[in-house]
């Protein structure tokens, strides 16, 4: 069909589309139809490739090519050690709050004997002394919403959440392990009043007392396996030589402090050798908490940490250990309208030390 003007061709078009539209056809996309001498138009031809009314595209959205890797990792913090250097033991439940430990000290004297003598006397003294406890506690909280968006991202919300309850519980009464609750009769393995004073390191060649200075063993392995062999002697000394080369020993230190214990003499002799050969029944334990009681010189630098050498047992007798009343103690869950939060407790005596006598300290390598 050929048209002389675009009139002509507008209307025979709208003629056929409406003919199309009766017919159940629809082309919606369909303008007009172009005449012959539209046809060689350059003008009408620059219609294929016009302006953009939208933004340049850069692509499809980025997260439809970004890969969530299930496997989960998480931020990592320091050992709990506590239990490990000292033991750990139930006492009680979370409803004591005071708790006696019965010390009996055998007493006497003696006389010389006649028939008719009636001196000399056996007994024992008896004292109760006291901890208390200190309960603590944490809640977990949740929402609908959170948790569906953190599954998203393929996160167990509500198991992390819980989990952390959990590990900041562990992780406070790991503290209280070494440090105590401040106001309460309750002690840690650091700073038991009943503890001796700690002894101080021997000079060092280099300089100062410190076995590590600024991550580097800047004493010799003698100079260490010296001051080692003074906190052995300390403990023979306070328990009368009840503690001997074979007694179980522990060897707490902080883990920078450890590294000590690589030193190695003009023998090619290390200290761990000595150590090992010297007292077959000793093991070195880590925890940073020995690093929180470094003392200060005058100058406010700290003057290094601290080491413990603890005697495990005595005559069968163990020295102390790590006490808590309640381990973890769930609360119910509670419903809110569109949300969850549960509480959990925890309680701790501290640290026991039964025999003081049995450690020895030093503060400053």
């Amino acid at each position: 069909m050929e048209f002389h003007n675009f009139q002509e061709a507008a209307a025979a078009f709208n003629g056929h589309r409406q003919m199309f539209e009766n017919a159940g056809v629809y082309l919606p996309e369909a303008t007009t139809y172009v005449t012959e001498e539209s046809k060689s138009d350059y003008r009408i031809a620059m219609d294929a490739q016009p302006a953009l009314s939208t933004v340049a595209s850069a692509g499809i959205p980025a997260f439809l090519t970004t890969m969530i890797d299930p496997a989960v990792y998480r931020i990592l913090f320091a050992k709990l050690q506590a239990a490990k250097i000292f033991g750990e033991m139930r006492k009680g439940t979370w409803l004591d709050q005071t708790a006696m430990f019965p010390v009996v000290e055998q007493v006497g004297e003696v006389s010389s004997y006649g028939d008719y003598n009636e001196n000399g006397h056996a007994g024992a003294n008896i004292m109760f002394p006291q901890r208390q406890a200190y309960l603590f506690q944490t809640i977990s909280e949740y929402g609908e919403l959170e948790i569906e968006r953190a599954g998203l991202g393929r996160i167990n919300w509500v198991s992390e959440v819980d989990g952390a309850g959990v590990m900041v519980l562990n992780r406070f009464q790991n503290n209280s392990y070494f440090f105590g609750v401040q106001g309460l009769q309750n002690y840690g393995l650091l700073n038991d009043p009943n503890l001796s004073a700690a002894l101080t390191p021997s000079v060092k060649a280099a300089g100062g007392n410190k076995w590590v200075t600024s991550g580097v063993v800047t004493a010799t392995a003698n100079e260490i396996f010296l001051d080692i062999q003074t906190l052995w002697l300390q403990l023979v000394t306070q328990t009368d030589g009840l503690v001997d080369q074979f007694t179980p020993i522990t060897l707490g230190m902080h883990p920078s402090t450890a590294l000590a214990m690589t030193a190695t003499n003009s023998f090619g002799v290390n200290v761990s050798d000595l150590l090992e050969k010297n007292f077959p029944n000793l093991k070195v334990e880590t925890a940073v908490q020995y690093g929180q009681t470094s003392t200060l010189n005058p100058a406010g630098v700290a003057a290094g940490f601290e080491v413990q050498m603890i005697a495990r047992n005595i005559e069968g007798q163990d020295t102390g250990y790590c006490a808590f009343n309640e381990k973890l103690r769930t609360h119910p869950i509670i419903r809110a309208l569109s949300s969850w939060k549960k509480k959990m407790t925890a309680g701790t005596w501290g640290a026991i030390v039964r025999m003081p006598v049995a450690i020895a300290q030093m503060i400053g390598v």
